[in-house]
């Protein structure tokens, strides 16, 4: 029997490798370890990593490189319609939340014939009959290399998180800058001096400000030595 451990989609299998058919049903068709008897009669083992959707027109390749063409088989379906797009669309939800695989073309529903969601149908004023189709449902949206995809909601949890320590950032700025302008203000002249006295009345309370500084021990002795102004005359607090 040959393993067969790798899909090869549509679009890529070459015919001149093609050495014979598996027809089968979805279930066949979404599975991943399996003994099949190919339409020629070649014995096959599908073995592959993963339980992988193979579409009709896909093809399984042989440990030898060789490759096995898949056909959907017909099996019996649900044929859903409605009067009018919007009922469709409503049925088609009611599908969706039941997490059953559905195949959706312009103006009908597909779906395995099951007496449940029969009801469910009728119950939602469509009309359904039984037929025999190849079954090609929606392929679910992460099931392209989902592994590989971005992850949208992920990311922008992460732009939340950054856009959260910028915030932090910017307020140890601004206390940045305060303490910097406080530095400044005992270092230009007579009005910067007052300024950073009416300042320090201004923070008397200390921690009840909030802003984190401990603004009580703005005691700078007030006792400046230092010449303001051509009179050279003397502060003493």
């Amino acid at each position: 029997m040959l393993r067969a451990t790798s899909v090869v989609r549509k679009a890529a299998v070459r015919q001149d490798r093609v050495v014979d058919t598996l027809t089968l049903d979805h279930d066949d068709r979404n599975r991943r370890r399996l003994a099949l008897k190919a339409d020629g009669g070649l014995g096959i083992l599908l073995d592959l990593d993963k339980a992988t959707a193979i579409g009709d027109g896909d093809a399984v390749k042989l440990e030898d490189g060789r490759l096995v063409l898949v056909k959907a088989a017909p099996q019996s379906l649900l044929e859903i319609r409605a009067e009018n797009p919007l009922r469709l669309m409503r049925v088609a939800w009611h599908i969706g939340n039941r997490h059953t695989p559905a195949e959706i073309t312009a103006d009908a529903i597909y779906i395995e014939n099951d007496h449940v969601l029969a009801e469910m149908v009728r119950g939602q004023g469509c009309a359904m009959s039984a037929v025999m189709r190849p079954f090609q449902p929606e392929r679910g949206a992460y099931d392209h290399d989902h592994a590989n995809c971005d992850h949208p909601s992920h990311a922008h949890g992460h732009h939340d998180h950054a856009h959260h320590d910028h915030s932090h950032d910017h307020h140890g700025h601004d206390h940045a800058a305060h303490a910097h302008g406080h530095a400044e203000a005992h270092a230009h002249g007579d009005k910067a001096h007052a300024h950073s006295h009416a300042e320090s009345h201004s923070h008397a309370a200390g921690d009840a400000c909030g802003c984190g500084h401990d603004h009580a021990p703005h005691d700078h002795g007030h006792k400046h030595g230092a010449e303001h102004g051509p009179k050279g005359h003397t502060h003493d607090h």
